[in-house]
């Protein structure tokens, strides 16, 4: 790591919310935490709180790794704090992988409780160890990818614990989003030997294997539907929402998967939202996983009812948009000192 002016302490945690999840992940994990120039020199001085969620197949630890010609987080943070540009706040990145990947930062009986990990344990866990506001309009939440959807999430629904939402390149329009997987999904599931075969071969991590295209895919299809369609009735913990030959969508599973779209639900949430002190999101229109198209009609509903936001579209893809912190983490470090 390169010398940073603030510092990175790591928290260890063992969690009851996370104890006997389906999958057998861990519940001791660690957290780390960043602490902006100036923590140890100002005894009295209390600082907002912003949670960084990874994307998926990440977690926070993940977000410090050094990058060639680029800054990771934390530098890009320091850097903007030392020039004026960002005001200091502590940034907390919790970690929520699982065997299938990813949370999406929900709860869900076949992943675990990850969102009540955050709410209930981590939170107080930061705010009892550490000088913050420990205010609702002092603590932010931000994200990239399956991040930025779990931001926005936790923002509509939870307006009484978070004042401010970022997201990059968030998930949402799940039909532009997920549809063009599912044929993957059914060319490697029958190339597998069928979903439990494919599941089993994810702890089988000393056996090697070919990582296609198709692979990712199935594997991300495998932990969405973990998240938004968990059935403790089925062999697996959840449904998918297509069928397995002809790949023709199950209505009734999909509907579950919409109740999870953020453009979907964003209407009944619209108060939760124009509470917030800020509320920013952007997108390229390069992304890979046609997540524009999202943001675009996220945008434009925010706009027909009124609700104050900031929505930045780049000519970008869906990855490397570190350089996207100078722009989000300024907006949402004054809105929570403000």
């Amino acid at each position: 790591m390169v010398a940073l002016l603030g510092s990175i302490v790591s928290l260890e945690y063992q969690s009851e919310v996370l104890k006997n999840n389906a999958p057998g992940d861990p519940h001791q994990r660690t957290l780390p935490i960043y602490l902006p120039p100036g923590y140890d020199d100002q005894a009295e001085q209390r600082y907002p709180v912003i949670w960084v969620l990874a994307p998926y197949g990440s977690w926070g630890e993940r977000l410090f790794n050094l990058q060639a010609w680029d800054e990771n987080i934390v530098q890009r943070m320091d850097r903007l704090v030392s020039e004026g540009k960002a005001r200091p706040a502590i940034l907390a990145f919790p970690d929520c992988f699982t065997s299938f990947g990813g949370s999406q930062y929900v709860n869900s009986p076949a992943v675990g409780n990850y969102k009540d990990y955050i709410l209930t344990e981590l939170i107080p866990l930061v705010d009892n160890t550490f000088r913050t506001t420990s205010q609702r309009d002092q603590r932010g939440v931000m994200g990239h990818s399956s991040g930025g959807y779990g931001a926005l999430m936790l923002a509509m629904k939870h307006p009484d614990i978070f004042g401010a939402a970022v997201s990059h390149s968030g998930d949402m329009f799940f039909e532009q989003g997920y549809w063009m997987d599912f044929s993957s999904a059914v060319r490697e599931l029958e190339r597998s030997g069928g979903v439990s075969a494919f599941l089993a071969s994810l702890k089988e991590i000393d056996r090697p294997q070919e990582k296609s295209r198709d692979w990712f895919n199935t594997l991300d299809i495998s932990a969405m539907s973990a998240c938004y369609s968990p059935n403790p009735d089925s062999p697996h913990g959840f449904d998918l929402p297509f069928d397995l030959y002809t790949g023709m969508i199950k209505e009734d599973v999909w509907k579950q998967w919409q109740e999870k779209d953020p453009i979907r639900i964003v209407e009944d949430h619209l108060d939760a939202l124009r509470s917030m002190k800020a509320v920013y999101f952007d997108c390229g229109i390069r992304d890979e996983y046609n997540l524009f198209l999202g943001a675009r009609r996220l945008h434009q509903i925010l706009d027909q009812h009124g609700v104050d936001h900031t929505y930045f579209e780049h000519d970008g893809g869906h990855r490397n948009i570190n350089w996207r912190y100078d722009t989000s983490l300024p907006i949402i470090t004054q809105a929570l000192w403000n």
